[in-house]
C-alpha cells in the first residue's frame, strides 16, 4: 500500500510525500494549486528514470534529516547552553559588520528567454509557452506559469500540466545578443556591475544616487525604462542595502515592477523576520527541508531564535551564513574586491549516446566558455566536466593542468580526454567549469607547483629522452588528476557566468561517482640499462652527471651543501640524510588539539567531545588543508626537497647492487614526507628499479 493513506477512508495521496522543487512558487505562480501540481508531477513521472532518481535523492534527504535529529538528540543541556552563548556572541560580531552605507540594485529580466522568443514571434504573445523541449525546459512565460509550469521542469511533465503548452527551441545566440544590450544599460549606472547570468545583474548605485541626487527607487525606475527602450523587454528590480536583500526584493513585484527596502536597520529586520527561508538565495530544497523538519525553522527569524542549535550542528561558515540571513546581513563589497572563483557554461539536451553528437556539444560549450573567459581576460588551470546521465545521475570530472589555458582549442582538448574516459554513456546535460585562475590574468606556460617529474629528478638529456619516448609519469599524474565533485543544484539550460555563487550549503543530493585512473610508464632501452647490474658504469655516468648539475645549480644559487659527499662513507651519508630530515621535520606545524575539550586549536570551531565521527572528519580536513598548503608553498621549499633527492642519488650511486635493504631504505626516505613530490619520486624509483 502506498504511503500516506489516510485512516479515515480517504483515498491515498502518495504525492504528498513526494517533495519536488516544482512546488516552490516562482513569480507568476502565486495562485497555482500546489497539491494539484504535486499530484500531476508524481503521476506523470512515476516509473520513469527521472522518478527513480528523485526517489534516490528523497531517500538521501530523509537520511540527512534523521542524522541531524540524532545529532541534536545527543546534545545535553550544558551543550545547548554553551552553544547558545557561542551563537549570541557571533550574532553580536555579525551585527558589528552591518553596512547600511551602500545601495544595491538587483535587475532581473522577466521570463527572459520566453520574452525574447515572443519579441521575435509576436504570435506567441498571450499563449502558454516554454523554451526547451520534452526533455527539459529553460523557462516558461507567465501564461504557462499559471498552470504550474516552471524552469528546470521536464517538458513531458509541463505538457501534462498544460496540454496547450507551446515549445520553442533554445537560441542562445539570440539571448546573448539581448543580454549584451541590457548590459550596455547597466554600465551607465555601474561600470563594475556584476552579471550573475544572462538575465540578471547586481549594481552598486550608491555613487550614481549621490551624483544625481536621486533615490534608489528613482534610479531603478529609470533603469527599467531604459532597458525597455533599448531591448523591448521588461525587467524587475530590487533595491536594498546589500545584494542578498536586493535579490529577494526584485522578486516581490514581478513582472515589470520594483521594490525598495530602505537603508534602515529596523526596516531590514522587520522585512527579513517574516520571510520564508526558501526565499533566500542559497537555501534550496534540501536545506529548507533539513531546517524545517530537523529544527522546526521555517522563517528567517527562527534562525536567530535557534542559533545555538545551528552553531552546534553546522560548520562555522554555514552557521554564520544562517545567522547572517536571520539578521538580513549580506555582501556589500564592490565587484573589484570580490575575486572570481570559477566561470562555467552548461547545456541541457535530449538524452543521447551518440558520441559524435556529444563531442559536438562539448565543442560548442568549450567555445562559449572560451568567449566568457576572453571577455574577462581569464586564464585557468583546473577544468571540470559536469555530466548528467539519462537517468539523471550527476557526475563531475576534473583535471588540474600544468599551465594556465584560455583558448577553446586547449579547453576542448582536455575536456575531450575527460569525456572519452566516460564513454560509452547516454547524457542529457554537459557543462564545463574553469577555476584556479591566474591572478595576473596572463597565460603562464607552467605553474611552479605543478612541475613534471623530470623537473625534480632527471635533468640529463638521457633521462629527458626516457620520458619523451614513453609516457611522462609526471604529465600523466597532472593530466589525469581526476577529482570527484558533488554538484548540488538541479541544472537548467542556462549559460551562466558564476561571478559569485550562492549554493545550497547542504545540497549534496546527487550520487557520488568516483573515477580512478591509473598511470603507467613504458620503459625505454636506456632506463632498462640503468637497472641492469652490468650497466653500473653507464648508470654511474648518468647519475654523476645529474649530481654535478645539481651541485652546480646549488653553488650558483648560493646554497651550501651539508658536507662533501664525494668519497664519504655510507654511514656518513646516512647521518647527513638524517640531519637533513631533522631540519625538514622542524618546518612542520603542530597538530590539532581540542582546547577545553571543545574548541579546535587551529580554526576555533567548537564541537562536543562525543561527536567522534565529526571530529575525525574535521581533523582530516585540516590534514588535507596542510597538505595543500605544502604543495602551494613549493617555491619556498624547493631547495630542501631537491637536496633530499640529491642525497638519494648519492646513495644510489654508491649502492648499485640494488639490494632489498637499499630499496627499503629508499622507500623509507621517500615516505618521511607524504607530499605528492615524494610520492611521485617513490613511484618513479620503484618503477625503474623493480619492473
Amino acid at each position: 500500500m502506498e504511503k500516506n493513506e489516510t485512516l479515515s477512508g480517504d483515498k491515498p495521496r502518495p504525492w504528498q510525500s513526494y517533495h519536488t522543487v516544482y512546488t516552490n512558487a516562482k513569480a507568476g505562480m502565486e495562485g497555482v494549486d500546489k497539491e494539484k501540481v504535486q499530484r500531476i508531477v508524481y503521476e506523470t513521472s512515476k516509473g520513469s528514470k527521472y522518478f527513480e532518481n528523485e526517489e534516490k535523492k528523497e531517500a538521501l534527504l530523509r537520511q540527512k534529516i534523521e542524522n541531524m535529529r540524532a545529532q541534536r538528540a545527543k546534545l545535553s543541556a550544558a551543550d545547548l547552553s554553551h552553544y547558545q552563548t557561542v551563537a549570541d556572541r557571533r550574532i553580536l560580531e555579525l551585527e558589528a559588520t552591518r553596512d547600511l552605507s551602500r545601495i544595491w540594485l538587483h535587475a532581473d529580466m522577466d521570463a527572459f528567454y520566453a520574452a525574447v522568443e515572443t519579441l521575435s514571434n509576436p504570435s506567441l504573445k498571450g499563449k502558454p509557452m516554454a523554451v526547451g523541449g520534452m526533455s527539459m525546459i529553460s523557462t516558461a512565460n507567465y501564461e504557462a506559469r499559471r498552470f504550474g509550469v516552471r524552469a528546470a521542469m521536464p517538458g513531458f511533465i509541463a505538457r501534462k500540466l498544460c496540454p496547450e503548452l507551446i515549445f520553442v527551441p533554445t537560441d542562445f545566440k539570440k539571448y546573448t545578443h539581448y543580454s549584451e544590450l541590457t548590459r550596455k544599460v547597466f554600465e551607465k549606472y555601474d561600470p563594475n556591475f556584476m552579471a550573475a547570468s544572462l538575465d540578471e545583474a547586481y549594481l552598486d548605485i550608491t555613487e550614481v544616487c549621490k551624483e544625481r541626487s536621486m533615490s534608489g527607487g528613482e534610479i531603478a525606475e529609470e533603469l527599467r525604462k531604459c532597458v525597455n527602450e533599448e531591448t523591448g523587454l521588461t525587467c524587475s528590480a530590487g533595491v536594498a542595502p546589500n545584494r542578498l536583500l536586493a535579490k529577494v526584493c526584485s522578486d516581490i513585484n514581478k513582472p515589470n515592477g520594483q521594490f525598495v527596502l530602505t537603508n534602515d536597520r529596523m526596516a531590514v529586520m522587520t522585512f527579513i523576520f517574516s520571510l520564508p527561508i526558501r526565499k533566500i538565495g542559497g537555501i534550496g530544497k534540501v536545506t529548507e527541508h533539513i531546517l524545517r523538519d530537523a529544527f522546526g525553522i521555517s522563517t528567517c527569524e527562527e534562525m536567530l531564535q535557534k542559533g545555538g542549535l545551528l552553531c552546534a550542528l553546522f560548520s562555522h561558515s554555514t552557521a554564520d551564513f544562517f545567522l547572517s540571513v536571520g539578521l538580513g546581513i549580506g555582501k556589500t563589497d564592490t565587484p573589484q574586491v570580490s575575486s572570481r572563483k570559477s566561470i562555467s557554461s552548461e547545456r541541457t539536451f535530449s538524452a543521447t549516446a551518440d558520441e559524435t553528437l556529444l563531442y559536438q556539444k562539448l565543442a560548442d560549450i568549450a567555445e562559449m566558455l572560451y568567449t566568457d573567459m576572453k571577455k574577462e581576460g581569464l586564464y585557468g588551470r583546473t577544468l571540470t566536466l559536469k555530466l548528467k546521465t539519462a537517468s539523471f545521475e550527476v557526475r563531475s570530472r576534473a583535471v588540474t593542468l600544468e599551465k594556465y589555458i584560455c583558448s577553446s582549442e586547449d579547453i576542448l582538448k582536455h575536456a575531450s580526454k575527460l569525456l572519452k574516459a566516460e564513454l560509452p554513456i547516454s547524457l542529457r546535460l554537459m557543462g564545463l567549469r574553469m577555476s584556479h585562475f591566474n591572478e595576473d590574468k596572463i597565460g603562464s606556460p607552467s605553474d611552479p607547483t605543478q612541475k613534471t617529474l623530470n623537473n625534480f629528478i632527471v635533468s640529463a638529456d638521457l633521462s629527458r629522452k626516457n620520458l619523451d619516448d614513453s609516457k611522462s609519469l609526471g604529465s600523466d599524474i597532472n593530466d589525469l588528476k581526476l577529482m570527484n565533485n558533488m554538484e548540488g543544484s538541479f541544472s537548467i539550460e542556462i549559460h551562466e557566468l558564476q561571478c559569485y555563487g550562492i549554493r545550497d550549503p547542504l545540497d549534496s543530493n546527487n550520487l557520488q561517482d568516483l573515477n580512478v585512473h591509473h598511470c603507467t610508464s613504458t620503459d625505454s632501452v636506456e632506463a632498462k640499462k640503468i637497472r641492469e647490474p652490468s650497466s653500473n658504469k653507464i648508470a654511474d655516468k648518468v647519475i654523476t652527471k645529474d649530481m654535478e648539475e645539481e651541485v652546480s645549480q646549488w653553488k650558483e644559487s648560493g646554497l651550501s651543501l651539508p658536507g662533501q659527499l664525494e668519497g664519504e662513507s655510507p654511514d656518513r651519508l646516512n647521518q647527513v640524510i638524517m640531519d637533513n630530515e631533522a631540519v625538514f621535520s622542524s618546518e612542520q606545524k603542530d597538530g590539532l588539539v581540542w582546547v577545553d575539550d571543545y574548541k579546535c586549536s587551529l580554526c576555533g570551531i567548537e564541537m562536543p567531545p562525543y561527536f567522534e565521527e565529526e571530529r575525525q572528519e574535521h581533523s582530516d580536513f585540516h590534514l588535507a588543508e596542510r597538505l595543500q598548503k605544502e604543495e602551494s608553498s613549493f617555491d619556498t621549499r624547493t631547495s630542501t626537497l631537491r637536496q633530499r633527492l640529491f642525497f638519494i642519488y648519492a646513495r644510489a650511486r654508491m649502492q648499485f647492487s640494488f639490494s632489498d635493504q637499499w630499496i627499503t631504505g629508499l622507500h623509507n626516505d621517500l615516505l618521511r614526507d607524504r607530499t605528492w613530490i615524494m610520492d611521485t619520486a617513490l613511484l618513479f624509483f620503484l618503477g625503474v628499479l623493480l619492473n
